[in-house]
């Protein structure tokens, strides 16, 4: 597996990706999570083997991007949206990477269930259908924490499960992005990790949860390093991917607000790179 970065979700600055290179190797990371949207600027102007090369010479893989295209808002959006998305696909197939991922909201004040499943499936089909022309795979996220649910009038997928059965109706190329908090909060078990199979699961983040507060009680923005307090299982839940065959990106997303109170990015980068040692040695995968 390879320990990713994600800049922002660890409150560090990076104005571009070259910015970003330098905070990965800072941290230890071996992978970087990407913009669609700057790569397929680079690549358009310098070529994907020099863009290649910028990775290549910082020892860092171009692990992952996030999903550019708005599908959550207006159809006039999403379809310009999706106009785009053909050039940053192949951008990004044309620098090694094939993972993209977004998140979906486990509740909805607008569509109940099956209205919202069918928004969805009609919304992400083409999008996969562009991945798939490119070798790209997309992971859709699942939100789990009780109190995040109750906060909307009806009630959306918030199960691995249910996420992976409606991935199979969106695309082939469709699976999940696993994070630690989501699996932990929505009630989800090792078991279930070990019965998957490796191309299921696209995209991984890691994080754990304050100790003392029930699960239904835990809120979404309110979380720690990744095996900071234990609540998690994040050593079994790490073994579990790994006996799977799972050896794509894992990302830290602890949406901790401490980090912020440390004096600078690169404070930054070691303290969550430490944590990211620590659980890969736990886990067995150093």
């Amino acid at each position: 597996m390879l320990k990713t970065l994600c800049p922002h979700a660890i409150g560090v600055k990076a104005k571009d990706v070259r910015d970003a290179l330098i905070a990965a190797k800072t941290g230890g990371f071996q992978g970087l999570e990407v913009s669609a949207a700057e790569i397929a600027n680079l690549v358009d102007q310098q070529g994907a083997s020099a863009v290649k090369q910028l990775f290549a010479d910082a020892g860092v893989i171009p692990a992952a991007f996030g999903l550019p295209t708005d599908w959550r808002t207006s159809e006039e959006n999403w379809k310009r949206d999706l106009d785009q998305l053909p050039r940053q696909a192949k951008s990004a197939a044309a620098i090694g990477i094939a993972r993209t991922f977004t998140w979906i909201m486990p509740c909805s004040d607008e569509r109940p269930m099956e209205a919202n499943r069918a928004f969805h499936i009609e919304r992400f089909k083409p999008i996969a259908k562009v991945l798939a022309d490119h070798g790209i795979s997309l992971g859709l996220e699942f939100i789990g924490p009780t109190t995040l649910r109750r906060s909307q009038k009806f009630p959306f997928i918030y199960k691995m499960g249910d996420m992976l059965a409606m991935g199979r109706e969106i695309g082939a190329n469709v699976g999940v992005l696993l994070d630690g908090w989501h699996w932990y909060t929505s009630g989800g078990t090792l078991d279930e990790l070990g019965a998957l199979r490796p191309e299921q699961v696209v995209y991984v983040h890691v994080n754990d949860a304050p100790p003392n507060v029930p699960v239904d009680e835990q809120i979404d923005n309110v979380r720690l390093l990744p095996g900071e307090s234990g609540v998690i299982d994040i050593a079994g839940f790490l073994r579990a991917l790994k006996q799977i065959g799972y050896d794509g990106p894992v990302t830290p997303e602890p949406f901790k607000k401490q980090l912020n109170d440390l004096p600078s990015d690169e404070a930054r980068l070691k303290v969550v790179g430490a944590a990211m040692d620590k659980v890969f040695a736990q886990s067995g995968l150093l």
